[in-house]
């Protein structure tokens, strides 16, 4: 990336009055580097990724350049479309969007599933100039019959996409971008798009993909002056820490022991991690709130409101604070074992170090040694500089078949073979969804008529209870029952805990207290409930796929076995776990290769790739020979069968390296592929066997050297 050239001040571009309100109402004397870079390419009209760090101001270095532009040409209607996944956020955001919209006379208003109807009606009637929603929200609009879409999205000219990283990664991405070219479509123009996004590992590629149909037609810019340096610090600045603390209770003890007087934020990767700890911390009179997103938006908004004003207190939370909630000013973050991924640990981390004269910094609290493990790795690869690319998931096919539905929703009747113009070419949503249209066809999701595809009895059927507005949303939740005391909403929770056969009263464990149910109303999914002092349980069951580690992630843990520690402050006792989970691991791995370890902890033959799930999935299909037929392959090994001997390893090693195969699939998991439904059989299976494989991760395994060894106690 090279250095952009002096030149005129960039915020001679600005107008006027925006520029007097930055001086005089915000007191900043100047612009940050994103923001001044950013205003060129966006008042120039050209589609752009703005990359920065967690507070880098990169909503600001969007709006003021948009707003200068809206200013300037005299836009009029709605003109952008600020979206977010997260309802929180949007919320978060609007008094901000609001307040620099009005310094030019213009307006901003917010739409989704949380905004009362009487508040819609007032945008239809009164186009607001800026739009802040979800992609969700948008298909509402598109579909609905209460909206004139062409005329509600005429006057559109750019749409903003905060957190692009959080949609791009998985089917909400692809959803969200058909969107876009259906909206671009209805508006008859093309249409500015701009992201934002904390730093990511591909920059260009997410850019690309943002652009969609528009990749390589339009202008298009990464800014990150961030990224310019030649070669950053490694490690990354930084206190960070890691400790093992053994268990969950044990983690409670150390949090309200330590940093007394600060505010303090916990993120934990579970809501039932999250309630337990809420409540254990309560019990050691720590000020603690919660959230998470079995939390009713009530709830959630009074936690994190009391939390922003408070000082000596905690807040556990899931990834729901990991964007860019406001939740004022940090003193510490701290994570229990560790998140999935560096991106969202450098997001969680961002969280602090925003005062002058602090520093950013995460305490790990490691509850076991997987945990342990898991963070050690994260941490190793934080330290090298590594941050995963954003890859968006292969073969959306049921995406290309609800869109299809949301079209024919959209326009009552389309033509059989105009369809494909709506999305402009896009990839998934071009010719290879042809066998698809036959399939919604054949089995009535639609009826055609005289060259007219519309909607038929058997989608009406599955998805159109409450106008179907289950066609809006691509991601499955699981059916869960609304948690009310009197009349207030306190979260939803999971069946299950509504059924067990228990012997006393049910209890439940939501927002941190203990509920005693009253009464369940089967038929509205609602339960009843008063408070009571403990004994209360949390469980949430999930739709879809569970997450595994990478290849990458597992090759640095490997590395973390071999004796690579990350270059971070351990404690005695995480330094004493890591020497002893090395001593067990120590026949599982080996620098040289890979290990096909015979006995141990029982009779069987596992072959230690420290691969990942996705590339170990993989290795079991293609491997069918050598393979044990009945096994569940595991993020670190994959089992063989037991009497296989080092010939026929390396006679199917050898054939394997030549003809990898996608993992097999269980019908069962398809449930977790919304609109699966809507696919033939033979595609729903092909479209999830391409998103469990590694091929690359199983070929990298399959080229490494193995030892044969025995398990030596």
């Amino acid at each position: 990336m090279t250095e952009v050239p002096a030149g005129p001040d960039p915020l001679d571009r600005l107008h006027r009055g925006l520029v007097h309100h930055i001086v005089n109402s915000l007191g900043w004397s100047g612009l940050r580097p994103l923001q001044e870079e950013a205003i060129a390419p966006l008042m120039d009209g050209a589609d752009a990724v703005l990359l920065a760090p967690t507070a880098g101001g990169k909503t600001e270095a969007a709006c003021f350049p948009l707003l200068s532009r809206m200013a300037e040409e005299g836009w009029s209607g709605t003109s952008v479309l600020y979206v977010c996944p997260l309802k929180a956020l949007l919320n978060n955001l609007l008094p901000r969007l609001e307040t620099y919209a009005s310094w030019l006379g213009r307006t901003a208003a917010l739409w989704h599933g949380d905004v009362p109807q009487s508040r819609r009606k007032r945008i239809l009637h009164d186009r607001p100039d800026v739009l802040l929603t979800t992609p969700e929200s948008l298909e509402a609009m598109l579909v609905s019959a209460n909206v004139d879409h062409r005329a509600f999205f005429s006057g559109l000219r750019t749409i903003v996409v905060d957190e692009v990283h959080a949609f791009a990664g998985d089917d909400r991405g692809w959803h969200l971008l058909a969107v876009l070219e259906r909206l671009e479509r209805v508006a008859d123009r093309q249409v500015q798009r701009v992201g934002l996004s904390a730093t990511v590992g591909n920059p260009d590629e997410l850019l690309t993909w943002l652009q969609g149909s528009g990749a390589g037609k339009r202008t298009a810019r990464v800014v990150a002056p961030h990224l310019r340096e030649r070669a950053p610090a490694l490690p990354p600045p930084g206190e960070i820490e890691l400790d093992y603390v053994g268990s969950l209770a044990n983690a409670a003890t150390v949090i309200a022991a330590l940093h007394q007087g600060e505010k303090r934020l916990v993120f934990c990767e579970a809501r039932r991690d999250v309630e337990k700890l809420g409540e254990a911390l309560r019990a050691k009179g720590v000020t603690t709130f919660l959230s998470h997103a079995s939390l009713s938006a009530d709830e959630r908004r009074r936690a994190e409101e009391a939390f922003a004003e408070a000082r000596d207190c905690v807040i556990v939370s899931t990834s729901t604070l990991e964007l860019g909630i406001d939740v004022g000013d940090l003193d510490r973050v701290i994570q229990i074992d560790a998140p999935g991924t560096v991106a969202s640990f450098l997001q969680r981390l961002g969280r602090t170090g925003r005062r002058p004269g602090s520093k950013r910094n995460c305490l790990f609290l490691a509850v076991d040694e997987p945990g342990l493990l898991s963070a050690a790795a994260l941490l190793l690869l934080w330290s090298r500089g590594w941050v995963e690319p954003v890859v968006a998931p292969p073969e959306p096919r049921h995406i290309a078949a609800q869109q299809i539905l949301a079209l024919c929703l959209q326009e009552h009747r389309v033509g059989d073979r105009l369809w494909r113009d709506w999305w402009g070419g896009l990839g998934p949503f071009g010719a290879s969804a042809e066998p698809i249209v036959r399939h919604l066809i054949d089995e009535g999701y639609l009826d055609r008529d005289d060259g007219l595809m519309f909607i038929g009895p058997e989608a009406e059927q599955r998805f159109g209870f409450r106008h179907f507005m289950d066609l809006t949303a691509v991601f499955t939740a699981a059916p869960e029952f609304t948690v009310l005391s009197g009349r207030t909403v306190i979260g939803t929770t999971d069946p299950a805990l509504l059924t067990d056969e228990i012997v006393g009263p049910r209890r439940l464990l939501l927002a941190g207290r203990s509920w005693q149910v009253t009464y369940i109303d089967w038929s509205r999914r609602r339960c009843f409930v008063e408070p009571v002092d403990g004994g209360g349980r949390a469980r949430w069951g999930s739709v879809g796929f569970a997450r595994a580690a990478s290849y990458e992630r597992m090759r640095a843990t490997r590395d973390v076995l071999l004796g690579a520690t990350p270059p971070v402050t351990l404690t005695r006792r995480a330094e004493g776990a890591l020497t002893q989970a090395r001593e067990a691991s120590a026949n599982l791995v080996h620098p040289g290769g890979t290990v096909i370890m015979r006995g141990g902890r029982d009779t069987n033959v596992r072959w230690w790739t420290w691969a990942g799930y996705r590339a170990n999935a993989t290795l079991a299909t293609t491997l069918t020979s050598v393979a044990d037929p009945l096994q569940r392959p595991t993020d670190a090994y994959v089992r063989l069968r037991e009497d296989i001997t080092p010939q026929e390893w390396k006679d199917a090693a050898a054939e394997g390296a030549e003809h990898l195969c996608l993992p097999s699939v269980d019908p069962r998991a398809l449930i977790g592929l919304k609109f699966s439904v809507a696919l033939p059989p033979r595609l729903a299976k092909a479209t999830l066997a391409a998103r469990l494989a590694d091929l690359d991760g199983a070929s990298a395994a399959l080229r490494e050297p193995v030892r044969f060894t025995t398990w030596n106690a």
